[in-house]
């Protein structure tokens, strides 16, 4: 299972770098145009510009999942994958389509089931998508059709074969994607009622949510108008009388957000940064200067949050207590301060001017407070329990393994070597490779000859387990590894 996670985790590295850019572009174009849109002038064609711009990053994430994951968790890292993704996430979301949806079903949708649908272009359906997608390619695309349907053979076949699975899965969640949603939004209800104890609630549900894209949920519920409570909406209207009609309630289910986005994960960052292997800190450091800054600006938070989520998620679990925490301080005390986008600089500077923003800068110290909470105690349970995060995998753990040099320049030679140590492909279940290694599942481990494997001019065999073999090839490692899938 940890495994499983951790390759997900590493794929979805991929659409995950490009989330910082659309991020910071929306960021400073909310910072040009403030408050207001539809004003007249050049520096306000220039933000909405900018917004517009990133919101075609961020606008569309689960898509960008959809196709990365199904491009990063394919055996042979081809394109046929990741357009597998695509057209699983457009024939999903379209059977999905709340206009659609009334056609099929001859009437109108409840407020719960117009509200889940409307919704339903979410990170989780990306991530199935993207996760299904992955598996039909790996399963089909070496299958050969008769001669009359050769033409599909292989990788043609996959994309037809995603969008009838899909039809499918859009059945599924055209009945279940209703329940889950509306349960949520009753338990929204319930907590609700329970002041700075709900907020805490809501924090810890919030987080734990969002790679399955049912926060919106739960945001349905605090922030919006679903059943009363409008806590953004109260907020940034200037008549308005804000929460049940009480001051001092309106901002309680965002301002405690701030500190955990504009200091908790850039102090994550820092954490991950400082404990990856020293000849990985470059790179990671690319990663997590990039993902700090969009967080504390914009309070964008996917791009940190994602980068650990799957890898380490005890680490995650962590994340969504020390946000529960803040909730519960940050209500308790009445440090309220809102946001139209996200909880980021930015919207904490617009929201001063509002009314409704009281106590609202004692949620900087308290923010810095939590961006060494967020470092220290990250920095130790990381180390403590030998957490994967950025910079720390396996694979990297040899820099030997980087100058190996084969037996022979004849990779088929090689993989043919190899291929019979591990047992024959008979023995062999997957093959997946990183920057240095081949990383082979097998049915029996009985039958791996690591003598044999070594005569090829690998650097070494590691068995992680029962199942699992990692074999040290050196940089020429995809070459090794084509040679052995087509053998497969």
């Amino acid at each position: 299972m940890m495994k499983s996670l951790q390759r997900l985790g590493r794929a979805l590295m991929l659409p995950v770098a490009a989330l910082p850019a659309g991020g910071l572009l929306i960021g400073i174009g909310y910072a040009i145009l403030g408050p207001d849109w539809g004003g007249e002038g050049v520096l306000a064609t220039i933000g909405t510009f900018l917004i517009l711009a990133g919101g075609g990053i961020l606008d569309y994430i689960p898509i960008l999942f959809a196709i990365g994951l199904a491009f990063g968790l394919s055996t042979d890292k081809n394109g046929a994958a990741a357009l597998a993704g695509l057209v699983g996430w457009l024939v999903v979301t379209n059977i999905l389509d709340p206009e659609n949806l009334e056609w099929l079903w001859g009437r109108g949708l409840t407020e719960i089931e117009g509200a889940a649908f409307a919704g339903v272009e979410n990170v989780f359906v990306g991530i199935l998508v993207g996760c299904l997608s992955a598996f039909l390619y790996n399963r089909l695309y070496q299958k050969e059709l008769p001669a009359a349907l050769s033409f599909f053979s292989g990788r043609r076949m996959v994309p037809i074969v995603a969008a009838a699975v899909m039809s499918g899965l859009g059945i599924i969640l055209m009945f279940i994607w209703p329940v889950i949603f509306g349960a949520l939004v009753t338990f929204g209800e319930w907590i609700a009622g329970l002041g700075a104890f709900g907020a805490a609630l809501y924090g810890f549900f919030n987080r734990l949510l969002i790679p399955t894209g049912l926060h919106h949920a739960l945001n349905a519920v605090f922030w919006f108008d679903l059943v009363g409570i409008n806590d953004l909406g109260n907020f940034w209207n200037p008549a308005g009388l804000g929460g049940p009609g009480v001051l001092g309630t309106t901002g309680m289910y965002m301002a405690g957000f701030f500190p955990i986005m504009m200091f908790g994960l850039p102090g994550a960052c820092l954490a991950m940064y400082r404990n990856a292997k020293d000849k990985n800190k470059k790179i990671v450091y690319g990663l997590m200067s990039a993902a700090a800054l969009t967080a504390f600006v914009t309070g964008v938070t996917e791009p940190v949050e994602f980068s650990f989520m799957f890898v380490a998620p005890f680490l995650y679990l962590v994340h969504a207590v020390l946000t529960a925490i803040s909730m519960f301080i940050v209500a308790t005390f009445q440090w309220f301060a809102g946001f139209t986008f996200s909880a980021g600089l930015i919207d904490f500077v617009l929201s001063t001017r509002v009314p409704f923003a009281i106590g609202q800068f004692w949620l900087i110290p308290f923010g810095i407070f939590y961006f060494f909470l967020y470092f220290f105690l990250f920095s130790f349970l990381i180390k403590k329990f030998n957490l994967k995060t950025p910079g720390r995998e396996d694979e990297e753990d040899l820099e030997a393994e980087k100058s190996v040099v084969l037996a022979s320049d004849d990779y088929a030679a090689v993989a043919a070597t190899i291929l019979e140590g591990l047992g024959g492909k008979d023995n062999v279940t997957s093959v997946d490779y990183c920057s240095t290694r081949l990383r082979v599942e097998v049915k029996d481990y009985l039958q791996v000859d690591e003598k044999k494997i070594k005569s090829a001019g690998v650097a070494g065999v590691i068995r992680p387990s029962k199942t699992s073999v990692q074999v040290i090839v050196g940089t020429k490692v995809q070459f090794v590894a084509d040679e052995i899938q087509k053998m497969l």
